[in-house]
């Protein structure tokens, strides 16, 4: 008898790519109060987490937090209606913005230098879970619910 799951696997791939821009989402959200967490301070967080000075303010950080709770509301309502036309729209559009920053992050390792620690986090974390979650997020978006057609 062949292994069946309980829940479908684009439910759980849906899962996943909400859990981990809501992780974002709220890490943007709590550095918007000042703290530099996990770094000493906001220019070390900077490099770290874009490889370059940019101040992590309010203004910034806010509108970051809401498209990335957006993003996820979209992946994860996909998941709950499959044949909805606007959240798969959306859901295709966070698997494109997710690909393209796994592309960047591709890129960023032959332009960037290998001394810095934006370049190791890129290499082991930011790249390879954005081409993870592009990945679930499109089986989210192509995923046709053949119980409910």
């Amino acid at each position: 008898m062949p292994y069946r799951p309980h829940t479908p696997a684009p439910t759980r791939a849906a899962a996943l790519v909400a859990s981990v821009l809501t992780v974002d989402a709220v890490l943007h959200l709590y550095w918007t109060t000042g703290a530099t967490w996990p770094a000493a301070d906001g220019r070390s967080l900077s490099d770290a987490v874009l490889g370059t000075d940019v101040p992590f303010t309010p203004p910034i950080l806010i509108p970051l937090a809401a498209l990335l709770l957006t993003a996820a509301a979209f992946v994860l309502a996909r998941s709950r209606r499959p044949r909805h036309l606007l959240l798969r729209l959306g859901t295709l559009a966070v698997a494109a913005g997710l690909s393209l920053r796994a592309l960047a992050g591709a890129y960023w390792l032959f332009a960037r230098e290998a001394d810095t620690a934006f370049y190791w986090l890129n290499l082991m974390l930011y790249t390879p879970l954005c081409a993870v979650l592009a990945v679930a997020a499109l089986r989210v978006a192509r995923w046709k619910d053949a119980a409910r057609a």
